[in-house]
């Protein structure tokens, strides 16, 4: 059996934690260059701290592209109601990769797909014969937890993080992981922008699916849901079935990875010089 770890970083959701953090306190770490760093900085000792809690033989780093995925062609409103990037965190986006590859470690994004594709693509071609650990801020990736694969939810702070093992999540929720987006089509998501079924919340979204299964598992018993849940679904099928759509990972996305190309191998003096460039401080103590 295969010893190596691999840790896939959710990049954007490290980064948006990072920056707003600080920024709510209009704290934007601007160097002498004139360019905006907090978010940056916040990604590097959230990125090191799960390495040292982690202790991975290997890492990859999965981003958004610009451009959106395909979910918008699905639905033109998905992820509609988000604002634009705040301008100090914009020049950040790129930075930030650059950082990353000055640890050595891979970054990657697939135009038209989101970081979760990347992520639950990576997983399923590698999680059978490696362990895996993702590191994130986002529970949709709990559909990718398997007998192999564990997500970190990253909580409050540095380094405190809600880990899901396929045995924990059956306990939390009481369906399988791989039911979680059948779930996520009842109830919707408003930070993305799909409402589900109006009136169903992720309680009664979870009885349905223990009950019986999955989405086309319900809507082959509505006669024996009650009335209202029974309207409520007739009345929202077309979102139900979108919904579903936009909340399931693509397992399918068109990327290769070598796994020999993630092994962890920082190299001190490269990681040190690209920090001094950004003129942090105190982070090249945690490097190791």
């Amino acid at each position: 059996m295969s010893k190596n770890h691999l840790m896939i970083i959710d990049g954007m959701a490290l980064l948006f934690r990072a920056y707003y953090a600080t920024a709510i306190n209009n704290y934007f770490m601007i160097n002498s260059k004139g360019i905006p760093t907090n978010a940056i900085y916040g990604f590097v000792k959230h990125f090191l701290t799960a390495k040292e809690t982690f202790n991975p033989s290997h890492i990859i780093v999965c981003w958004d592209l610009e451009g959106g995925s395909y979910r918008s062609e699905i639905y033109p409103e998905y992820k509609a109601n988000r604002s634009e990037a705040p301008s100090e965190l914009i020049p950040q986006f790129s930075l930030v990769k650059d950082v990353v590859s000055s640890f050595d470690v891979p970054n990657i994004g697939v135009k038209g797909y989101e970081a979760d594709d990347c992520i639950g693509t990576i997983v399923k071609e590698l999680s059978s014969d490696n362990n895996i650990t993702v590191v994130t801020g986002d529970k949709d990736l709990l559909q990718l937890v398997n007998n192999r694969t564990s997500v970190a939810i990253l909580k409050n702070g540095i380094g405190n993080y809600n880990i899901f093992t396929k045995e924990k999540f059956i306990e939390t929720y009481g369906i399988l992981p791989s039911q979680f987006s059948e779930v996520k089509a009842f109830m919707g998501d408003a930070s993305d922008n799909y409402s589900g079924v109006k009136g169903i919340g992720e309680k009664t979204a979870l009885k349905l699916i223990k009950e019986f299964q999955s989405v086309q598992g319900v809507l082959g018993n509505l006669a024996n849901v009650s009335k209202s849940i029974k309207t409520k679904i007739e009345n929202d099928l077309d979102s139900l079935l979108i919904s579903l759509k936009l909340a399931e990972i693509n397992c399918e996305v068109p990327l290769k990875i070598d796994l020999e190309h993630l092994k962890v191998q920082i190299n001190k003096n490269k990681a040190y010089k690209m920090l001094e460039e950004l003129e942090f401080k105190g982070l090249d103590k945690i490097i190791s």
